[in-house]
Parts: structure tokens; sequence; C-alpha cells
């Protein structure tokens, strides 16, 4: 879809500058992941508290339940204007937790069409190199229905950067972050650029890592003392169920660097939660929330003005 190849195009800024100091695209991911983790990070402390105000409201919530029983348009009626009454959003944690899955699809984006999202190179110049390289014997780059077929360039690339076609096709700079880029996708003995699921073998590991950590992170979110999450409904609970299945499938069907991308941000996540657990646990949330409502009950009561 073209809006995350536009994602793709505005990470891959971050990307190609991370790359330029470490020179690997394994290490760029993680220096990306982590700079995003730390960007959203307010944005999760406020999901925390967000979800933390909502299991306080359950009580209460199923209090009215049971007494409209018979009657579910005032009870929708009684529970809106308990939320608003507590200024709390019942579902303020979903697009954040949506969040990460457009970011994996952006990384998706950058990884399949490098030159044009992580080197920014132009689509002309990509088009006529594809042209040129098919007519080399031995060599041919499909671009009918292939999302890969900029990989493709970028394997065989250094076999024909000395040609005059190339030459003249890219400017000098071009060539040398082509010639860069192509040589540093290998990271721990693994070629991020490779699918697992047309190579096989430790490749394997990616999907499975994927998986293993998520389940890992998920049930220690959902069992962690106090946690309000074991009882979200709605899209949160869907997602806590369907998402480590669907990261591991679309791991094991696309480049490695994406699982890559997914392992270290589910690890980088959990260690957010480490820290939002010892600081923003919902006991905390909800108590600083109190001590808060009633320090308001008291000044207003000190602003109240006898009637004589």
């Amino acid at each position: 879809m073209e809006i995350f190849n536009i994602f793709g195009s505005i990470f891959g800024y971050i990307l190609w500058a991370a790359y330029y100091l470490v020179n690997n695209f394994g290490f760029a991911i993680i220096i990306f992941t982590l700079i995003f983790k730390v960007v959203l990070f307010p944005s999760s402390v406020k999901q925390q508290k967000s979800m933390a105000a909502n299991a306080k409201l359950q009580a209460k919530q199923k209090a009215l339940q049971e007494k409209y029983a018979n009657d579910k348009q005032k009870y929708n009626e009684e529970v809106q204007k308990m939320y608003e009454q507590e200024n709390v959003k019942p579902f303020g944690g979903c697009l954040s937790s949506l969040l990460p899955m457009f970011v994996m699809l952006g990384i998706y984006y950058a990884v399949v069409r490098p030159l044009t999202n992580v080197l920014h190179i132009s689509k002309d110049a990509i088009a006529e190199l594809t042209n040129y390289v098919n007519t080399i014997p031995g060599i041919s780059i499909n671009t009918s229905g292939s999302l890969y077929y900029q990989i493709d360039l970028l394997r065989i690339f250094n076999k024909i950067s000395d040609h005059s076609a190339v030459q003249e096709i890219l400017t000098g700079d071009e060539i040398e972050k082509i010639q860069s880029l192509s040589g540093g996708f290998n990271v721990f003995g693994i070629d991020l650029l490779s699918t697992p699921k047309v190579v096989g073998g430790w490749l394997l590991l990616i999907p499975i890592l994927c998986l293993v950590t998520s389940v890992g992170s998920q049930i220690y979110t959902m069992f962690m003392k106090g946690n309000p999450m074991s009882n979200q409904q709605g899209c949160m609970k869907w997602m806590f169920i369907a998402l480590p299945l669907f990261t591991a499938y679309i791991a094991y069907t696309v480049p490695a660097a994406v699982g890559f991308y997914w392992i270290w941000s589910t690890i980088f996540g959990f260690i957010q939660t480490l820290i939002m657990n010892k600081f923003y646990s919902p006991e905390l949330v909800n108590a600083k929330a109190e001590a808060q409502h009633i320090a308001r009950l008291e000044l207003d009561e000190k602003n109240v003005t006898p009637n004589n």
C-alpha cells in the first residue's frame, strides 16, 4: 500500500543516518527501534494511565450493568456519563497498540525498496539501471509483479558498479552509497535480505524468535501484579491473542530484516514495560489520581463562600 511506502521513505532517512554511523543495517535497525521507543515513551505512559483508569471503573460499570440489565439504552447512557465524569477514554489504548504494526510495515517497505526509500535514488534512475541490467547476459531482474527487485539489484550491484553504463546512470555518490549498503545486511551471520520461507535453515530463527519474544512479553504483561490488561476487551483483547502469531507469520514470509526489527521492538518494549511497572504501575497511577481528586475536592471546599 502506498501509504506504508511513504512511511518507508520517511523511516529510510533515519535508517540511513543510523547506518552511516555503524555501517551495518541490522545495528541501524536496533538504533532506529530504540529511538522510536524513546520518542513514544510519553504516549506509552499515557496509555498505561488510561488502562489503569479503565480497570478502576470496571467495578462501577458492573454495578451499572446489573442495575440496568433490562434497559440497555439507559445502561449505555450511564456508562458514557461515568466515563465523562472520570475523564477516561475506554478505548484510549487501541491506537498506540496498533502503532508498532504500522512501523513494522514502514520498515518492510524500507527493506524491500532500499534504493528508493533508504538511499532515495530516483525511480527513473532505478528503472534505467534495471533495464540495463536485463541486457547483461546471465543476469535478469524481474520487475513484473516482484516486490523484491530492488533487493536483487542490491545483491548484484558490486558486479556491475564499474560498468560505464552504470556510471552514466548514477552519480558517484549514489554508486558509493549502494556499494556500502549492499554489504551491510549481514548481522550475527544472518543475511537480513533473505526470506526465511525461501531460505529456511538458521534463518527460521527470525520468525521463531518473533513468536517467542512476543508471547513471553504478552504473558508477563498479562500476569504482572495489578495489570489492567488482563481484563481488557475489544481491540486490546484481540491484539493480545492474535499479534504474536501474526507477526511470526509475517516474519516467515518477508525479508529477515522485518522480523529482526520486530524482535528488537519486542525486547525494548519489554524493558519499557518493566520501567513503567516500576514507576507507573496501576496501583501508583490510581493512588496518585485519587490523591489529586481529594486535593481538588478540598480546594473546592475552601473556595466555597458560606451563605450569611
